[in-house]
């Protein structure tokens, strides 16, 4: 009796062994394809000498900054570019111009591909509601960094990775915890974008009052967040948080034209669709309408979490995909909300066993990774302006890829297929 005990035990240590063997070696080779993938773009932009432009201009305001100067009359690169964003983030850039600019490209680079493995995980985790094991989240990270947002935002050394991890972070989180909010209300202070998240988690609060949700208190520590960080910026650059709130802010122009192809917002769509580049009130009345309808279904989506499982990612992917339509400019590599939203997508797919939302993720993966608007007319002399009907359907991609997701969510969210307490399946550690 004691050596058959002895038997199950040694077979049970040796099935463990081999579990635990095969579990390295998927990590193995998800780290392997993980890491050519990587190096890979970084030769890749090497070798075309990317410019870097926009790092180049985050720079050049940490350093007027840092020289007592006009924040938003600066002009940076050969492009002249303006700063663009709320005085806080000059405060963020001052530490680019501790490096010379070739150490700050190769760091701003590095941070980059880093954030793109953290994305991986955190859109992992808001879908799957634990902590993904580390082969997907290294395979999903080799991905991502090949679709054309996240390959922009390398290229560019632009800050969106940094903003959607922010908030992410917080979607992330136990319900309980305390400090769940404070990376949204950071990112609203760095770009004002990630505001509408405020505007949902009011939304939230108000739709589950009497429930033990959380949104109340992420509401308002994301408020309480954005307001210190915005506080202190007016603090230290009174004169320029003066200038941007009351002037630059509302000034949609100031990023650069409407019509210009990397615009990839409604505001693009209707100046391309309009043959100009100062779209008149019909964009306006669009984005409203768009708005007010993604911020009914990412509140709804909210609302729903403590009945439906993946509520709260429905809801997140929603707020971030409406914020991407309806502001005025919405670069091309602003869409890295587009990791988490082919994630849930995927995994609805799987969920669902249907054909039809196997294609829709196919589709979506072909829209951000083929540079499809890339293969337009564009660049000096405003071709976008002379566009055929079916340059400016292609010219839509990103947008109506989100509207397409929108329309999904709207159809989710109306009819919740789980009526589980959300604590049965929500296993955040």
């Amino acid at each position: 009796m004691l050596m058959e005990r002895q038997q199950r035990a040694g077979g049970g240590r040796l099935e463990a062994g081999v579990a635990f063997m095969s579990y390295r070696l998927r990590a193995g080779w998800a780290a392997a394809l993980c890491a050519v993938s990587f190096v890979s773009v970084w030769v890749v932009q090497r070798a075309v000498h990317v410019s870097l432009i926009d790092v180049m201009v985050y720079r050049a305001a940490g350093q007027t900054v840092r020289d007592g100067g006009d924040l938003y009359a600066m002009r940076a690169t050969h492009a002249m570019l303006p700063m663009t964003y709320p005085p806080f983030a000059g405060l963020l850039f001052i530490p680019l111009t501790w490096l010379d600019v070739a150490h700050m490209r190769t760091a701003v680079t590095a941070g980059n591909l880093l954030l793109t493995v953290v994305l991986a995980a955190l859109s992992l985790r808001l879908v799957l509601r634990r902590r993904p094991g580390t082969a997907a989240v290294l395979a999903t990270a080799a991905w991502a960094a090949w679709s054309e947002p996240v390959w922009a935002t390398i290229r560019y050394g632009q800050v969106n990775l940094l903003l959607v991890c922010l908030v992410l972070w917080d979607f992330t989180r136990r319900a309980g915890n305390r400090w769940a909010g404070i990376g949204t209300g950071l990112a609203a202070a760095i770009k004002v974008t990630p505001l509408l998240f405020l505007v949902v988690l009011a939304g939230a609060a108000a739709a589950t009052r009497g429930r033990d949700a959380p949104w109340l208190r992420r509401c308002l520590t994301a408020t309480g967040a954005f307001g210190g960080a915005t506080l202190l910026a007016a603090a230290a650059l009174p004169h320029d948080s003066l200038r941007y709130w009351t002037s630059c802010a509302f000034a949609p122009d100031r990023s650069g034209s409407a019509v210009n192809i990397a615009n990839q917002s409604l505001r693009g769509v209707v100046a391309r669709a309009q043959h100009t580049a100062h779209p008149g009130p019909l964009w306006l009345v669009v984005a409203v309408l768009v708005a007010l309808c993604g911020i009914a279904v990412a509140v709804a989506a909210l609302a729903s979490s403590d009945r439906v499982p993946d509520a709260t990612a429905w809801g997140a992917v929603t707020c971030g995909i409406t914020a991407l339509l309806v502001s005025p400019i919405t670069w091309t590599h602003h869409w890295v909300w587009e990791v988490p939203m082919t994630i849930l997508l995927v995994h609805e797919a799987l969920r669902r066993r249907d054909p039809r939302w196997s294609v829709g993720v196919a589709a979506c993966v072909v829209v951000f990774c083929s540079d499809v608007v890339w293969a337009l007319p564009h660049g000096p002399g405003r071709p976008e302006l002379h566009e055929g009907a079916g340059q400016i359907l292609l010219a839509a991609s990103y947008p109506l890829a989100g509207l397409a997701f929108l329309g999904t969510a709207v159809a989710v969210t109306v009819r919740p297929r789980v009526t589980a307490p959300a604590e049965t399946t929500t296993v955040y550690p």
